[in-house]
């Protein structure tokens, strides 16, 4: 059958057309770059004709929801209740002087709690880093910036598991609300942190409560995801039995269908408190108090040794809160028999009641065990400044050169080079690579995407945010791609590449500019080391699990026809791998966008730039005009990986 289409011209007609008219496109594209001095300014720059104010637009929108529909009032009154909920935990956690009066609870309460939850969760290991986690937070003297921290965690992430929750299940009853609801996830997740800062700022204000806000929306689409997902993985055999034991649909909902997706649902928990706490640090640019501003401080200080302490202490409560809600989405419930006693059932609970009594009574006869000043806290920043200043000492002569090198022939070249094009020439180029790609569908996405980027009226500050991030992902995967074949290797050691990989995402975004602001100073080749260094580890995680999924029966049939292990890589194992490792690359172009926004901070001149702008004056229109412009960049990537990896798998018999 597959010879006789083969031999068919007219099977290969569709085919060979779809690639001429990709080659026609690409030698359009050149011929556009090649007689630029020859073309009319409208095909050079987008004409004044054809930029929208869509900006104007979005804030008559905004003003007309704020002040006509008296949207304002509505976002207050929330705002205000969740400013109460944050009075009452940070009385609890630090001692703010407000209602209920009841804080600060000691800090070795706070760390038993943690300890007992990380050993009923996980055991000793788990239980050691939870309490670890809030000795080292004490002893450092971080207590009150961290409980800041951890006090908008607390109130955001039940408000976003709960509205993620309901709105999944509504998505999951109502298939045509889900065709609604994906498109907008889709631009939910790929629009930058700062996006959602503006509107909140406009609505709300700044300080600890719009912090909180952001933090809520920013990080309730995952969780509908993961409902959604969960949800449709239900068995029909279990809604049945349901069904026969006489349930409601509330009961079927309520004790079927919802608990039978808990594993999934707990991993949309996970990625919720992760979200929160990214978005958390983050918030410092409105004003959110915590270890996000401290950092901030330090960071444009230029004082590595403390920003290092507080970047140690985000990590750990990063790690610390991925593993607990890791180790609770794989837990399964646990059950007893009939007539088993309260304490045994709820061993747990009583063991934690037992230490916390003890922790209380000690408290009251050691103050330290209570608070601990700041005057008593102990300090690693001149030990770490000596080392950093030892060490940018002894690599200056490198890191001066490579900076050189790079700044002076290869990014501005790069930068220059990109600006360079014709805006028409990199339209029909994008439509050759969808073309190629997926066809005429493709074409048409690709130039709807980057069209809307050129009628926003930003398109040379878009032009250098592709040149930033396509360099950074360059060099990320000539680090990675070999780093996860290196890896894959062993199986142990790919293990443990994976626990790193897995360790690292789970940092915030913000962490990896500590240490290239300490090699680097403040320039475009910080911000690229920052994006190279984040957006690096999707794709060695992707490699690895990709070459391990090859079934092996594939590899041991290369073997027995007296392969290599060479020609079994790149002839057996990379081809079967390809599509799981294109997702590593187009998580790490979203990565790379993501972080080339923060990095903005450190002084670029791309859209993050003119983002935090608009931030700082919160002008709406403009700061959503260009984050859209960036989600819009993401799709159109995710787009094509994932129309290629579809066909990838189709041909190789893998759908």
């Amino acid at each position: 059958m597959t010879t006789a289409l083969t031999n068919n011209p007219q099977a290969r007609l569709p085919a060979l057309s779809k690639t001429r008219v990709a080659q026609g496109l690409l030698g359009f594209a050149v011929l556009l770059v090649l007689t630029k001095t020859l073309l009319p300014a409208g095909l050079v720059r987008p004409p004044e004709w054809l930029v929208w104010p869509f900006a104007d637009w979005i804030n008559a929108l905004f003003n007309f929801l704020r002040d006509d529909l008296g949207l304002m009032h509505v976002t207050r009154a929330f705002a205000e209740g969740v400013e109460w909920l944050l009075d009452v935990t940070a009385n609890l956690l630090y001692g703010r002087n407000r209602w209920p009066y009841l804080g600060p609870i000691p800090w070795s309460v706070i760390a038993v709690t943690a300890g007992v939850v990380g050993y009923a969760l996980q055991g000793w290991r788990l239980a050691l880093l939870s309490a670890g986690t809030f000795v080292w937070i004490v002893v450092m003297g971080q207590w009150t910036w961290s409980m800041e921290t951890l006090s908008v965690i607390v109130v955001a992430a039940p408000f976003s598991i709960l509205f993620g929750l309901m709105i999944g299940v509504l998505g999951w009853k109502s298939p045509r609300f889900e065709k609604i609801l994906n498109p907008i996830l889709n631009i939910a997740q790929s629009l930058p942190h700062f996006a959602y800062m503006i509107p909140v700022v406009v609505f709300i204000g700044v300080g600890p409560k719009a912090g909180a806000i952001v933090t809520i929306i920013f990080s309730v689409p995952p969780m509908i995801r993961m409902t959604l997902l969960g949800l449709k993985k239900v068995s029909p055999e279990v809604v049945e039995s349901g069904h026969m034991c006489g349930a409601t649909r509330w009961q079927l909902l309520h004790s079927v269908q919802i608990p039978t997706a808990r594993t999934d649902i707990l991993v949309g928990v996970n990625q919720v408190i992760m979200q929160c706490l990214a978005m958390v640090v983050l918030a410092s640019f409105i004003g959110m108090p915590g270890l996000g501003q401290k950092l901030l401080q330090l960071l444009q200080a230029l004082k590595i040794g403390r920003s290092v302490e507080i970047g140690i202490t985000i990590v750990l409560l990063a790690v610390m809160l991925d593993r607990c809600t890791k180790a609770w989405a794989v837990r399964q419930p646990e059950h007893f028999e009939k007539g088993t006693s309260w304490v045994v059932s709820n061993k747990f609970l009583v063991i934690w009641a037992v230490l916390v009594a003890v922790a209380f009574a000690l408290a009251q006869v050691f103050p330290m065990l209570d608070q601990v000043k700041r005057s008593q806290a102990l300090s690693m920043a001149k030990p770490i400044d000596a080392v950093v200043d030892w060490f940018i000492v002894l690599i200056d002569p490198v890191t001066q050169w490579l900076r050189w090198f790079l700044i002076t022939w290869i990014l501005i070249p790069m930068r220059d080079a990109y600006l360079y094009l014709p805006f028409s020439a990199v339209l029909a180029l994008l439509a050759a690579i969808g073309w190629a790609i997926g066809g005429l569908r493709s074409a048409l996405v690709c130039l709807g995407f980057f069209g809307l980027i050129a009628m926003s009226g930003w398109w040379d500050r878009a032009m250098i945010t592709v040149y930033m991030v396509s360099f950074s992902v360059l060099l990320a995967l000539l680090v990675g791609f070999p780093m996860g074949i290196w890896g894959a290797r062993n199986e142990k050691r790919a293990v443990k590449v994976l626990l790193i990989c897995d360790t690292l995402q789970t940092f915030p975004s913000f962490i990896y500019l500590i240490p290239v602001v300490m090699l680097f100073g403040v320039n475009d080749v910080a911000v690229v080391s920052a994006v190279f260094l984040f957006a690096a580890v999707p794709l060695v995680r992707y490699t690895i699990e990709g070459l391990r999924g090859v079934p092996e029966a594939l590899i041991e049939a290369a073997n027995m026809s007296g392969a290599t292990q060479r020609q079994t890589l790149w002839n057996v194992r990379l081809p079967m791998a390809l599509p799981t490792i294109m997702v590593g690359v187009n998580q790490s172009v979203m990565f790379s966008l993501f972080m080339v926004i923060i990095a903005a901070f450190i002084g670029t001149q791309d859209l993050g730039q003119e983002m935090q702008r608009a931030l700082s004056s919160t002008d709406v229109g403009k700061g959503l005009v260009l984050g859209f412009a960036v989600a819009f960049m993401g799709l159109m990537v995710d787009h094509l990986v994932t129309r290629w990896a579809s066909g990838r798998r189709q041909a190789l018999g893998l759908a």
